[in-house]
């Protein structure tokens, strides 16, 4: 098991050796110093703690550069921490060390973590892809919920209807998604298929589960 923190770039397509069009997700993947390694004896747990991106220092709480200083980020403090649980921590990724793009190579399999676009209040016909009510005569509503009550028993709503409301904003895992390419000198990888998110978003590649 191996993690690293990226940034959805966007989207475009590649032809591979066969010549056969294969559209991707580029993906921004490190540099990402290791901020903290932890233990099973210490934290009951083994896990790199990673950074992403750049923040000022005035935007960084004293605790917090505190806990950056031992691995000498308090300069150049990361936006970003995330942590991935190991099996084991590589004796050359210790704190202070830095993961790149190259932590993973072609023809590998990850699951990618993203928040999905908000789409902000919507109906039960888009939310839910409920059918709506009758277009023709007699129909005295087209896109709203219906009846959603008992009379007698229960008498009430049961939980986890399903009604409008917030739709979008939450995280979801795409699995087991091909690595397509990686270049290194760029910090890019490219990954078969598409990945929750808009574009700039906050991604976490991990290798997959299930493969």
């Amino acid at each position: 098991m191996k993690g690293i923190i990226g940034k959805k770039l966007g989207m475009t397509q590649v032809y591979d050796e066969n010549g056969v069009l294969i559209p991707v997700t580029v993906i921004e993947a490190g540099p990402c110093p290791v901020v903290a390694v932890k233990t099973v004896e210490r934290d009951g747990y083994v896990a790199q703690q990673l950074g992403f991106g750049a923040k000022k220092v005035k935007n960084v709480t004293k605790a917090q550069l505190g806990h950056l200083k031992g691995a000498g980020l308090d300069a150049n403090p990361p936006a970003i921490l995330r942590e991935v649980r190991l099996d084991e921590v590589p004796a050359d990724q210790g704190v202070g060390s830095v993961l790149k793009a190259d932590l993973f190579a072609k023809g590998e399999f990850v699951d990618i973590t993203g928040v999905t676009k908000g789409k902000g209040f919507m109906g039960v016909v888009r939310r839910w892809r409920f059918g709506g009510g009758r277009a023709s005569h007699g129909g005295g509503w087209v896109r709203r919920t219906g009846s959603i009550g008992m009379c007698v028993d229960p008498g009430k709503v049961r939980k986890n209807q399903r009604m409008p409301g917030h739709m979008g904003d939450v995280q979801r895992t795409m699995q087991n998604l091909v690595v397509v390419d990686v270049r290194p000198d760029d910090d890019v990888l490219l990954v078969k298929g598409s990945i929750p998110g808009a574009n700039g978003g906050t991604v976490m590649v991990r290798s997959a589960v299930k493969k």
